[in-house]
């Protein structure tokens, strides 16, 4: 499973590095250490914590712009429920919770699954997911 920094985490959550630091220390998402002493929080905890997020009244970064160049949303995996063969993807970026209907076959050839990074694109009422 991957596992991200404070920082990573951050950006993905549309927060500041104190920010998350600051949720990490208070014990509202769960951190680890790697082999060189930084804080790491695995993939599924992050996407746990991001719909917790995403869901709660704003917090101190409420006046932060949220934009996206060319209409990207870097985030999170928080959901992916496979059909036969439609397959839906769920992505947290941010405060903003993105819902990819798309084909089984595209889901498994990215290898997506809860707790990893992708970035989703909107084109009218399209989304696309890339993989990061």
């Amino acid at each position: 499973m991957q596992s991200y920094t404070i920082g990573q985490a951050a950006r993905l959550l549309g927060v500041s590095p104190d920010t998350a630091r600051r949720w990490a220390d208070a014990g509202k998402v769960a951190t680890h250490r790697d082999e060189s002493g930084r804080r790491l929080i695995d993939g599924r905890d992050l996407a746990a914590f991001s719909i917790e997020v995403g869901q709660g009244p704003g917090g101190e970064d409420d006046d932060a712009s949220y934009t996206s160049a060319r209409n990207a949303f870097p985030g999170i995996v928080t959901a992916v429920k496979l059909g036969d063969v439609a397959a839906q993807v769920e992505i947290q970026a941010g405060p903003h919770r993105l819902v990819s209907l798309l084909t089984r076959e595209a889901v498994e050839e990215l290898g997506l699954e809860v707790g990893m990074q992708a970035t989703a694109r909107v084109k009218s009422t399209s989304v696309h997911i890339d993989r990061v």
